[in-house]
């Protein structure tokens, strides 16, 4: 039983093994034979040995062959190597067609590379003129035929072989896009319009060199022509299909007056198989036979409806077992296919991959520069510290013990009470700016014969110690700065990286709603384009016709409020983007809340220039700074340093860097700047209008203050002057807002200027809770007018008051209700 259940086992996994090693060989056969076919079609030149031999076999007229000297002409130009097959494949067509026309191969092959030889001895590019040499050598050839055939040249000779020296001259121009398309393997470019018809017509003249070739009564030239309009209307739609159908006739045509009514059928049904294009094959191939049926009894009439009929489904049969791998790689060079489409999106898409990564590897460099500057901190470390003491100490040594006669007492058979005494005698004269312990001094002067000489050394090596010491705190100091600097970038630049990496989300189903909700009610709206959809951050674009009565404010922003039920305002407006007329508008998410700003300021003594500066700032992420910077001092010098100030605040802000790094970096600037003692004040509020959050940063500011109702709150942090020494830590305070509350930040003019009252803070609270008015400026022009009139009416120093409320957003015009259930889920903002 159990030899069975072995058996049972081994045998399917055998099997299996077998079989997958069978698909293994047979995938890589038929690898190695694609490879083989590519080879053979394309570097071999298979493909344009077949070309050129029905190329060859192609008339017009039945008298005419313009198709073989442009052929061998564009080869020799543009792939001199393949020149001798070409030759040898529209010969032998020729031979199989009419044999006389052999003659005209080989001669026209030589006039033709006569004038070029002569020809290119004056001319640079023989590419241009390349039409022209073949005009000549193919009317030289038929010309010099005619001769030697009839022994005159008449006037109808003369104007076939101008009729046909002109075909050629235009089919070498054709076959200079067209022949390059057959020669490679890959096509990196999208096909122009004028490549797609130049490759259609070469196709059809291919298609004219199967004339008389029959199989079972049926013409095989229109059965590959009707393939050929089927596959192009299936892969391009309907435009595409009806040109390759009109061309394709017309070069049938003319090949054969008989195939006429071609023309007429192919158009037809390259145009309704291009309508039933979402059918699939299965629509493109309807379109095919109705079209067949409907020009097939007007052209030939119900005798050879049959025939047509056969040669239409064996073009569909052959439709329909072409590989999907074909079409697709054939519609990703046609302009406007969604192949096509998706191709230039990947492209698009590789170029920004590039170019996030680009970005996000400079944001790692700056990270790795940041890691590697804040390595060892600013702390030193004891093994540090020993060796400072240590060259300290060896230094006072040089100069005193080495000529001292009781060295190696001192120094060997002493050397840990003679080091610990110097270290002692060390950190009291660095504590006390010399060593003035009588304890120490007594003890030393007992155990040390030179006690006065290394008294004296050590407070003179000790300024230079601490200079170094200073000086090797400041370098820390600064590479944690930059490390902090660097560290910001590289924030930055990862969301920067970020930020290029997300892709317009597709929102087609959203659009449509969009449209038929606004269309429903009466409003011309061209198109919607919907960039986001998140909670807080909606972004939408839309081309409206022009009006001048505000409908985008009035109307269509109050409709879309309703529908994504928030509050969505008018952002831009250009009438005149569109050539139509229609205007083009942006939409956006209204903030939760808005702020009303008030200023009143005023110069030392009534001057001009106030030392100092303020600015409100506008940033990107739904924030609005307040900040007031006061320069040392008063008058212009002042002035240019506070604006200075909130100038780099405003533009590193504005870059996306966190605050506090912000403010660090600005400190830096100042303090490395100059070597004058010129600092700067700076106070200030960064408020978020989606939540009414706040953070307050102040460097060497006084107090400000927050009016809810009657209450009056302190927001209140301690911090050094910006630029008086490089590395501070900056105190961050936090305060959730109301709607309603007044944010009163001044400088340290306003308060100072009371030289009479004692508790200044009480006092300014005092004189805010008394103002009955909450109109911003109004309480700053209050603030101002109180605190000059408590000064005797002098102002003794620059004043700035910045008075800022917030106030929740209330949309000027309410949601416009729509009675249709077209409401649209938003993402929640990430």
């Amino acid at each position: 039983m159990k030899g069975k259940v072995t058996k049972d086992v081994v045998e399917p996994m055998r099997d299996w093994l077998y079989m997958d090693r069978f698909f293994s060989i047979v995938t890589a056969m038929s690898d190695k034979a694609k490879h083989r076919l590519d080879w053979l079609l394309f570097q071999w030149g298979l493909l344009l040995f077949i070309v050129g031999f029905l190329l060859g076999r192609a008339m017009i007229l039945s008298e005419i062959t313009p198709f073989i000297l442009p052929f061998v002409a564009v080869v020799y130009v543009l792939k001199k190597e393949k020149v001798g097959m070409a030759a040898l494949a529209v010969l032998l067509g020729a031979l199989t067609s009419v044999i006389h026309n052999g003659w005209f191969v080989v001669l026209s092959i030589f006039f033709f590379l006569l004038i070029y030889k002569a020809a290119s001895a004056f001319l640079e590019e023989s590419t241009k003129s390349l039409p022209y040499l073949v005009f000549f050598g193919s009317i030289s050839a038929r010309l010099f035929i005619t001769y030697i055939t009839v022994g005159h040249i008449t006037g109808y000779s003369w104007m076939m072989a101008t009729v046909e020296a002109g075909l050629s001259f235009i089919l070498t121009m054709i076959f200079l896009q067209s022949i390059p398309l057959l020669t490679s393997k890959k096509i990196h470019q999208p096909l122009k319009n004028e490549e797609m018809v130049c490759l259609i017509i070469l196709l059809a003249s291919v298609m004219t060199g199967t004339i008389g070739w029959m199989i079972y009564d049926m013409t095989v030239e229109h059965i590959l022509a009707r393939y050929l309009v089927v596959l192009f209307a299936f892969v391009a739609g309907a435009a595409i299909g009806s040109t390759v159908g009109v061309v394709t006739g017309l070069i049938l045509s003319l090949a054969s007056v008989a195939s006429l009514y071609q023309m007429s059928l192919l158009a037809f049904a390259g145009l309704l198989g291009g309508l039933l294009k979402e059918g699939k094959k299965v629509g493109v191939s309807i379109g095919l036979l109705i079209g067949t049926l409907l020009i097939g009894l007007y052209g030939e009439g119900g005798g050879q409806i049959s025939v047509t009929l056969a040669e239409t489904m064996v073009a569909i049969l052959l439709f329909v077992i072409t590989p999907k791998s074909w079409t697709t790689k054939l519609a990703r060079f046609i302009p406007g296919t969604v192949e096509h489409s998706k191709e230039q999106q990947q492209y698009l898409r590789k170029i920004r991959d590039i170019t996030a990564g680009r970005v996000e590897q400079f944001s790692h460099l700056f990270h790795t520069l940041s890691d590697s500057f804040s390595a060892n901190g600013i702390h030193v470390e004891p093994d540090e510290k020993d060796k400072e003491v240590d060259y300290f100490l060896s230094n006072v040594t040089e100069k005193t013990c080495q000529t001292c006669f009781k060295k190696e007492r001192c120094w060997v058979q002493n050397f840990q009470k003679t080091y610990d005494s110097m270290q002692n005698l060390m950190v009291d004269a660095e504590k006390s700016g010399g060593v003035q312990n009588p304890s120490l001094l007594l003890e030393w002067k007992k155990y040390c014969v030179k006690h006065d000489k290394v008294v004296t050394a050590i407070q003179q090596e000790i300024g230079q110690f601490q200079a170094h010491k200073k000086l090797r705190k400041q370098v820390l100091e600064s590479r944690k700065l930059v490390a902090d600097q660097l560290l910001g970038v590289s924030r930055v630049m990862g969301d920067f990286a970020k930020e290029i990496q997300k892709e317009k989300e597709a929102h087609y189903m959203q659009e449509e709603q969009m449209l038929d909700a606004l269309r429903g009610v009466g409003l011309e709206v061209g198109h919607i384009d919907i960039y986001r959809l998140e909670e807080g951050n909606i972004e939408i674009e839309m081309s409206i016709a022009q009006g001048h009565h505000g409908q985008a404010e009035k109307i269509i922003a109050p409709m879309l409020s309703d529908i994504l039920r928030e509050t969505i305002i008018v952002k831009s407006e250009d009438n005149q983007f569109y050539p139509n007329g229609y205007s083009h508008v942006s939409f956006g998410s209204a903030k939760k809340y808005v702020v009303d700003v008030g200023v009143a300021n005023v110069a030392k003594g009534g001057g001009w220039i106030s030392g100092d500066s303020y600015s409100t700032i506008e940033l990107g992420s739904g924030k609005h700074a307040v900040a007031i910077s006061d320069g040392m001092g008063n008058g212009e010098r002042a002035h240019l340093e506070s604006n200075e100030t909130l100038q780099l605040l405003q533009k590193i802000l504005q870059s996306g860097i966190e605050e506090t790094v912000a403010i660090k970096s600005v400190n830096s600037v100042l303090s490395l700047r100059t070597t004058d003692e010129i600092f700067s004040t700076l106070d200030l509020a960064m408020i978020d209008l989606q939540d009414a959050s706040a953070k307050f940063l102040k460097i060497g500011s006084i107090p400000s203050f927050i009016k809810r109702g009657s209450s009056v709150l302190k927001i209140e942090a301690s911090n050094l002057p910006m630029g008086m020494i490089q590395e501070f830590d900056v105190d961050v305070v936090s305060e959730q807002l109301k709607p309603g509350d007044l944010l009163i930040m001044i400088s340290d003019g306003i308060f100072d200027a009371p030289k009479h009252v004692e508790n200044k803070e009480l006092w300014m609270k005092r004189i805010i809770s008394e103002i009955d008015t909450e109109n911003p400026q109004e309480v700053a022009d209050t603030i101002l007018e109180r605190v000059i009139r408590s000064s005797s009416n002098v102002i003794g120093d620059d004043m700035t008051i910045v008075v800022t409320k917030l106030k929740r957003n209330t949309p000027k015009w309410a949601a416009i209700p729509m009675y249709k259930s077209t409401k649209i889920v938003k993402k929640k903002a990430q």
